[in-house]
């Protein structure tokens, strides 16, 4: 004797907390919540998507009454051995829904699967961060004196120096006149006033011996590397400002016992971090260089620029040539 699923509600596995019906025959598009009172609904055709069932509970079972009964049950097999066939997430959901004691479960209502649904995803900003002026070629930066300057075309940042000042020089280097020494033609370097004075004048003056010694008279390792100075001239002294700070500069014409001689300038001016100690800029361009004429110091002059201040960026030197 042939049994047949009677009507009536059953989980609905596709749905968790929801039953569908079952007419006998297929499953309908009508859902409830369990234990709502719910008259049986008539029977539409079963939706698109939704299997026959497993095999009912044995308290479950009835005979198929009415002629032809043996019929429908035969169809019903074929139609599930072509299900089986076709669709095997279908025949899985319906194998898995026996217990391990064997005993057949109640009609689970099977959906089609689709493919998930994924929203947008997001992506960064096409605007590129701020560039670091640390990491760009053409800006000398000075953390401990919150400053920058431009380091112009054919120019470098070493990343040392005999006296661990910010430097920036340029390239090529050369045989000194008074030998035993490497000279280079242009050299710019920051560093921080010492012993307590404020006055910015009186700092510029008071450097600007010391630069020239380092440069042309005797360098950090007591080399006289262009045969020591014997005169010099005054060639500008003067109030400015820098950084949007009041400075001060003084600027020297050195003559040499070997070579050309050149130019050193002191430059002098508040810090614009910290307690405002003052920072000390020195130059200094060998002359008779067609590529360092001395409107470059006053261009490099012009280009310091506080730490962090919007006009430093990129490029901030790549337009200063010789």
């Amino acid at each position: 004797m042939s049994y047949a699923t009677p009507p009536g509600w059953y989980p609905d596995t596709g749905a968790p907390g929801l039953e569908r019906w079952w007419d006998g025959t297929a499953w309908t598009a009508h859902t409830r919540t369990p234990g709502a009172a719910h008259a049986a609904p008539e029977q539409p055709p079963a939706p698109a998507g939704f299997g026959p069932p497993s095999p009912p509970l044995p308290h479950q079972r009835g005979p198929i009454d009415g002629p032809g009964g043996g019929s429908r049950t035969k169809v019903l097999a074929i139609t599930l051995s072509g299900v089986l066939v076709l669709g095997a997430a279908v025949a899985g959901a319906l194998l898995l829904g026996r217990d391990e004691g064997g005993t057949p479960a109640a009609p689970t209502a099977t959906t089609s699967s689709a493919a998930p649904v994924t929203g947008p995803t997001a992506t960064a900003s096409s605007a590129d961060p701020d560039p670091d002026p640390d990491e760009d070629p053409t800006v000398l930066v000075d953390q401990l004196n919150g400053v920058t300057l431009p380091v112009p075309k054919g120019w470098e940042k070493p990343e040392n120096t005999s006296d661990d000042a910010a430097t920036i020089r340029t390239e090529q280097s050369y045989d000194c006149p008074g030998g035993a020494a490497f000279c280079y033609h242009g050299t710019v370097t920051t560093r921080t006033a010492r012993g307590g004075e404020r006055d910015v004048r009186v700092l510029a003056e008071a450097d600007i011996a010391t630069a020239a010694d380092r440069a042309y008279e005797e360098d950090s390792l007591g080399r006289r590397t262009h045969g020591g100075i014997t005169s010099h001239r005054v060639l500008k002294a003067q109030e400015l400002t820098v950084a949007g700070r009041t400075g001060y500069l003084v600027r020297w014409q050195v003559t040499t016992g070997k070579g050309p001689g050149g130019y050193v300038q002191s430059l002098a001016f508040p810090s614009s971090v910290g307690a405002g100690t003052p920072v000390i800029v020195r130059f200094a361009f060998d002359a008779e260089v067609s590529a360092l004429p001395l409107s470059l110091m006053d261009t490099i002059t012009r280009g310091i620029r506080p730490l962090g201040d919007s006009a430093t960026s990129a490029g901030v030197g790549a337009s200063i040539g010789p």
